[in-house]
């Protein structure tokens, strides 16, 4: 599913193709806690549904936690 999210970072509107159903979209909305209704999604993956926050937006404000 494509999901449209602005960045609080940037304010542009970033786009990401996630694996991921309306059913566990809805589930999150109403209350069960994102890993639970999508523990298949990595921690980028639910980090942009929930923010829409890219990788390479954390990255760069944040720095890359392999450096």
């Amino acid at each position: 599913m494509i999901i449209e999210r602005n960045s609080p970072f940037s304010g542009k509107t970033n786009t990401m193709n996630i694996a991921v159903t309306q059913e566990q979209l809805d589930a999150w909305r109403s209350g069960t806690l994102i890993q639970h209704a999508m523990p298949h999604l990595s921690a980028d993956e639910r980090e942009f549904i929930m923010t829409g926050i890219t990788p390479e937006e954390w990255d760069n404000v944040f720095g890359d936690e392999d450096e």
